[in-house]
This record gives structure tokens, C-alpha cells and sequence, in this order.
């Protein structure tokens, strides 16, 4: 990290320096969130064959494996990490493939939109009280409500076609295995934060991360139904979800993550159900309530005032400088 207080970095107090922190961290955050959001549209594409379960982990047996070895530093860091950041490795990558064995299982027993704002709304709040333990700072206010706002717009935006139609339905076991992906994207989002704080390249953090997540879920698709993904369309879903939502999405992910902290990229990757909605009207001819709209409408306040920079106050002893 640069040292603020060089003489450099009191004399150019210009707004460039606040346009390339924002280039350089919501950015690319709310970019790999808007891939993301493609993952719905995608997989609805896939052969009626595929399992829901069968899809995610081939797309993170692919896009893992291209993550780690598209990477030379990938394949360096657990030399040149320390023995407890080796181990935070390994824990991030089990977290890695606790989000899709635990999200699509709870999407198939209580429905998709309950499952995405489960998952999505509980992984800012496990990641900021996990940071808060971590003792890697509180929570502030502008963080909380940002969250809040974005949650309930969040909720307001998915859930909206199931509460006006008549009712979402709950599961008790889908809902514990929703906020257990919303914990596992928490985890793996903040040991990825912290080992790239620590100095180590964003790219080789989430390769050997999603590298050896990639390994350990490969029985996952080779156990169920293969066949599917033989075919032209099941093999393009995956090279979709494994190119561009998980190899392309996590670099940016992972870059985001330099300079943004990880409670805060978490819910700014709340845009990803908004994307989501907004592809399915377009391209899949869905129709969204009144309710889904202004839900927007609100998640979209609520990510826009997390991620524009604040004003800074004036500092006393730079003005007499």
C-alpha cells in the first residue's frame, strides 16, 4: 500500500486520484456482478438433462482450472505465503465450493428468487460481522445503511412476482442451505480481501483459491449425468459460466477487492439480481410488478450511495501546508 502522508500524495490533491480509486475498486466489483447476473439467463438455456447441481460445479471445475493456471503467481503464492495464510488458502477453497453445492440445492427445494435473496442479502451481513471478529474493523454507519437499502431492494426486486402472485414458498432446510452459500461467499470474499491486502496478486490469490476448489468439486458433475454435456448447448452454457462468470467475473472480482474492502464489495455484488431481472424481461420476454420495479428503483440507491466516494473533510493541517 502507497504511504498517504509522502509528500507526493499532499500535493496532488486533485480529483484524479479519487477517479482512479473508483476505477479501481467499485468498478470493477459492480462489473463482475453485472456478468454475474448472467448466469440465470444462461443456465435456463442449458438441456433439460443438466442438474442444476451438475452445471454449477462443471462451470467451477472449468472456470477454477482457468483461473489457476492462466496465472503464474497462482502456482508461486502457497510458496511465498506464510504457514497461517496457507491455510486461510485452503479454507477459501473449500468456501469456494460450499456456494454452489449449498445455493442450488436450496434453490430446488424453496425456488430461486427466495434462494438468491437469502444467499446474496445474508453474505454482506456475514461478511461485515466475520470482519468485525476478524477484528478488521467495525462496521460503519454508511456501510449499514447502504446495505439495508440495498437488501430490501433487493428482496423487493426478486421476490415481487411470487408476493403479488400469491405468496413465496419457504422451506426451513432451503433456507438454512441459502445462508449457508451466503456464508461461504462471505468467507472465501474475505480471505481473498485479506490476502490481497497482505500483498499478494489479486490474480494468484483467486487462482489458487478457485484452482483448488476446482479440484475438490470435479466429483461433483462426474458423479450425475454426463451425457448433457456432450451436447452443443450444454457444453456452450458451461464455457458461458465458466469463461465469463467465473474466470473473467472473479479476475475482476479479485482486482475490485485491492483497494474496495470486502463487506463493501459484497453488497455492491447485490447488483447482480437487478442485471439478472433486467436480462430475463429483455431477453426472455418475463414480466415484472410494480413491486420488482421500484425495487429496483431502491437497490440501485442504495449500491449508488455505497459506491460513489464521499467527501472528504478538510484536513487542517494540509491546508497549512
Amino acid at each position: 500500500m502507497p504511504n498517504r502522508l509522502s509528500a507526493p500524495a499532499r500535493v496532488r490533491l486533485t480529483p484524479a486520484p479519487r477517479r482512479a480509486r473508483l476505477l479501481d475498486g467499485p468498478v470493477p466489483i459492480l462489473a463482475s456482478a453485472l456478468l454475474w447476473g448472467t448466469t440465470g439467463t444462461a443456465a435456463s438455456l442449458a438441456p433439460a438433462a443438466a442438474p442444476a447441481t451438475g452445471i454449477g460445479s462443471a462451470a467451477l471445475v472449468l472456470g477454477g482450472l482457468l483461473l489457476f493456471l492462466t496465472d503464474r503467481t497462482a502456482r508461486r503464492l502457497p510458496r511465498r505465503c506464510t504457514p497461517r495464510e496457507r491455510w486461510l488458502l485452503v479454507l477459501g477453497a473449500v468456501a469456494v465450493t460450499g456456494y454452489p453445492l449449498s445455493f442450488y440445492p436450496a434453490a430446488a427445494r424453496t425456488g430461486v428468487a427466495v434462494a438468491t435473496v437469502i444467499a446474496l442479502g445474508s453474505a454482506p451481513v456475514f461478511t461485515g460481522l466475520l470482519g468485525w471478529l476478524a477484528r478488521q474493523g467495525r462496521p460503519g454507519a454508511r456501510w449499514a445503511g447502504a446495505t439495508a437499502l440495498s437488501v430490501a431492494g433487493c428482496a423487493m426486486l426478486v421476490l415481487g412476482p411470487e408476493l403479488t402472485g400469491g405468496g413465496a414458498s419457504m422451506d426451513l432446510v432451503g433456507v438454512l442451505l441459502a445462508a449457508l452459500s451466503g456464508l461461504s461467499y462471505a468467507v472465501y470474499s474475505l480471505i481473498g480481501g485479506r490476502l490481497i491486502s497482505a500483498g499478494h496478486p489479486s490474480g494468484g490469490v483467486m487462482g489458487a483459491m478457485f484452482g483448488a476448489a476446482a479440484l475438490l468439486v470435479l466429483p461433483v458433475p462426474a458423479a450425475g449425468p454426463t451425457g448433457w454435456l456432450l451436447s452443443v448447448r450444454g457444453a456452450g452454457v458451461v464455457l458461458h459460466l465458466a469463461v465469463i462468470t467465473t474466470f473473467l467475473a472473479y479476475r475482476l472480482f479479485g482486482h475490485g477487492l485491492r483497494r474496495t474492502p470486502a463487506r463493501t464489495a459484497t453488497t455492491l455484488t447485490l447488483a447482480e439480481p437487478a442485471v439478472a431481472a433486467v436480462l430475463g424481461v429483455a431477453a426472455l420476454g418475463e414480466r415484472l410488478p410494480a413491486l420488482s420495479w421500484c425495487g429496483l428503483a431502491v437497490l440501485a440507491g442504495g449500491l449508488a450511495f455505497l459506491a460513489l466516494p464521499g467527501r472528504r473533510r478538510p484536513d487542517p493541517a494540509r491546508s497549512r501546508s
